[in-house]
């Protein structure tokens, strides 16, 4: 038995709809729990309020020396949303769009991967690419695969019978 073909369109009613696919991650059920960018936004948003409130006015968006770290970067939309509003920001600043995007992805933008997965996700949302340095990223002057998004992956040496043993032998010392 042979697929059945399909012609001509299919008349769906979000034609030309192109969903962010870190919006789609986002709403996947796991145990690692995805920021939205539409809250990563807003986030975003509160930052750059107070940092004007504290900073005479100034946008943090057109300084060039301000740094960024995501400390848990999980689908690295924090780091793409930062380095989508410095791109722009910084358009007077650095005037050459390459060098800016360099500037930027090498001086400014950093994160720590939660798992290889994530660090993997998180360079393919912000450089475009796996690996920094490979032919589709977006960044030009690295000279290590991570870039700026790192991961190690870190064995624990803690296991659950010490942890349950040290939690019975706090609780019976006090008896």
């Amino acid at each position: 038995m042979s697929a059945p073909v399909l012609e001509g369109q299919a008349s769906f009613a979000l034609r030309g709809h192109n969903p962010d696919v870190l919006t789609c991650i986002a709403n996947l059920s796991n145990d690692e729990v995805f920021t939205p960018p539409e809250l990563a936004n807003q986030m975003l948003d509160t930052v750059a309020d107070a940092w004007a409130d504290a900073h005479d006015g100034a946008s943090i968006w057109q300084n060039p020396d301000v740094t960024f770290l995501d400390p848990f970067t999980k689908s690295g939309v924090f780091l793409r949303e930062i380095t989508a509003r410095l791109t722009d920001g910084l358009a007077e600043v650095i005037p050459d769009l390459q060098d800016r995007v360099d500037h930027i992805l090498t001086k400014q933008v950093y994160g720590i991967g939660i798992t290889q997965l994530t660090a993997l996700l998180a360079r393919r949302s912000v450089y475009c690419s796996k690996d920094a340095t490979g032919h589709h990223s977006i960044a030009k002057s690295f000279d290590r695969d991570w870039g700026n998004i790192w991961f190690d992956r870190t064995e624990h040496t803690c296991t659950l019978r010490a942890v349950v043993s040290g939690i019975v032998s706090r609780r019976f010392a006090h008896a």
